[in-house]
């Protein structure tokens, strides 16, 4: 009987599931297979066994998917139409890939012959026994617990820990980073608008999204709301901040982003060209904008001008307020508001954080997957100087030295730190600052996606597949309505204690003469 996709039937002892590996033949116990699938599309994890393909998203459930030619050391080969994933249970599911199942078949206990008596081409450690057929062909039972064991010794231990209560790993409590700065700093997210750049405090943002490739239009809608989009469940009112300036609307394009906002009432989208950085900005470099600039006698959309990089650098701080100050704006936003949400939902939403049963976090990429920290861990996102001032003798993975408004900054390859390739610098790079066992330190992402909220009932244990990667790793938001799976980054452990305060040493010790280090 050949098996494809369909679902495994536990049976007796008897039963294997057989597949072939590199021209030979081996099984496993039907009584430990679950299902076998086709291989699903999988997002890498960092530091992980080398035999990890990586996590699959299955019905809603996270599946390690690893290698099983690289358990048994053999040569790695392309994955084709035969290659299939044998989901087996080894405490939790995992998934092995084979490269084309045969079949099940039942064999008569007496036929089995011990490992011994055979050579094969896979370890001899995880092999049960071989079954010879009256032809001569020979069929070699592996053993799953051994293969488990021995390319993810975690996973037994996550097994142990979730007997013990491991499940309050999902109620982690944050502890306060801060460093005494919230007070005389103002905290912005930046973004372009026909090429000027603008910010918005960032107690303002509820969120940012990627842009859809399209806003439903609403019939008989006002002059600047473009239409409503479906936000987890809820419509949105969409506003171009090009028309809020009195500028041509574009077609969306994928780098757009809309930015969620608080107003009186609910919450509004306003389509930004690009988001660009968030900023940690000291007050004294903030000006209120001077009254004669507003016009028509009316209050400007800007309330405030900071002076970056010595005056060279302008942005202009928005007030959402008074963006959508004209009681017609109000209007059309709340009858959109009003197709989606009850009253008391608003309610709820004003009278907490505007949180509620999810989390929020910054968004980033690195070798083509998604990764998110805690958007309460970071200080500010900025650009990528031209050069930074190298550290001689220091970690591999720390890149460089920078001028943070006179703070000398360390900046991390994340890439190097997590065991990935290291990437070509290019202009959607950014820095993100966390601060780490007390040491304020920047670390480069190949480019910042999004300020996204994620519910709580998607969050869940990442699979425990190294002891390095389950202490960085130590979530996933798996989103399969999105086809998309965050892996959660634990910022505490990205330095280890000593990491820490070495580079807290070579901030302190480096002399710092006119023009040596890159000023942000």
């Amino acid at each position: 009987m050949s098996v494809e996709e369909e679902s495994v039937v536990e049976d007796d002892n008897t039963d294997y599931v057989t597949f072939d590996m590199a021209g030979e033949r081996y099984a496993f116990p039907m009584s430990r297979v679950q299902e076998i699938i086709r291989m699903p599309a999988v997002v890498k994890v960092p530091l992980g066994p080398p035999s990890l393909e990586g996590l699959a998203n299955l019905r809603g459930r996270v599946l390690p998917v690893v290698s099983l030619r690289d358990c048994c050391d053999m040569d790695a080969r392309e994955h084709d139409e035969t290659t299939r994933v044998i989901i087996v249970d080894g405490g939790v599911p995992l998934g092995f890939v084979v490269d084309r199942v045969a079949s099940v078949i039942s064999i008569d206990p007496a036929a089995l012959e011990s490992a011994d008596s055979v050579q094969s081409t896979v370890r001899s450690d995880v092999l049960v026994g071989v079954i010879k057929a009256d032809d001569g062909n020979m069929t070699t039972i592996l053993d799953v617990d051994r293969l488990v064991g021995s390319q993810f010794d975690q996973l037994t231990e996550r097994v142990r820990a979730a007997d013990a209560g491991a499940s309050g790993r999902m109620s982690m409590e944050r502890e306060d980073e801060g460093d005494g700065e919230s007070d005389d700093t103002l905290e912005l997210v930046s973004f372009a608008v026909q090429g000027q750049e603008y910010a918005l405090p960032i107690d303002q943002v509820q969120e940012i999204v990627q842009a859809p490739e399209s806003v439903s239009h609403v019939p008989n809608a006002g002059s600047r709301v473009l239409g409503v989009i479906d936000l987890r469940g809820r419509l949105l009112p969409v506003v171009s901040m090009r028309r809020v300036f009195g500028l041509p609307v574009t077609p969306l394009e994928p780098q757009n982003r809309i930015v969620v906002v608080s107003i009186d009432g609910g919450v509004v989208g306003v389509v930004m060209d690009t988001v660009r950085e968030v900023l940690r900005v000291p007050h004294q470099l903030v000006a209120p904008l001077p009254a004669f600039m507003a016009g028509d006698g009316r209050k400007s959309e800007v309330e405030s001008v900071c002076r970056l990089e010595d005056g060279k650098r302008l942005v202009s701080v928005l007030s959402v307020n008074r963006m959508f100050d004209s009681p017609e704006v109000r209007n059309e936003i709340a009858e959109h508001q009003g197709q989606g949400d009850m009253p008391q939902m608003a309610e709820e939403r004003m009278a907490d954080d505007g949180r509620g049963d999810e989390e929020l976090f910054v968004v980033f990429r690195l070798d083509e997957e998604e990764y998110a920290v805690d958007v309460d861990a970071v200080q500010e996102i900025i650009r990528v100087p031209e050069a930074l001032i190298r550290v001689p003798k220091s970690y591999e993975f720390v890149e460089g030295l920078v001028n943070l408004r006179g703070t000398v900054l360390p900046v991390v390859d994340l890439r190097t730190r997590l065991g990935l390739p290291r990437g070509e610098r290019d202009e959607r790079q950014r820095i993100v600052v966390l601060i780490i066992n007390g040491v304020r330190t920047g670390f480069i992402v190949d480019s910042v996606a999004e300020v996204a909220r994620v519910g709580r009932h998607v969050l869940e244990p990442a699979p425990q597949l190294s002891a390095e990667q389950a202490r960085l790793v130590s979530r996933v938001a798996n989103l399969p309505d999105q086809k998309r799976m965050l892996l959660l980054v634990q910022v505490d452990q990205l330095l280890a204690a000593e990491q820490a305060a070495a580079l807290d040493v070579v901030c302190e010790e480096v002399v710092v003469e006119a023009g040596d280090l890159v000023t942000v």
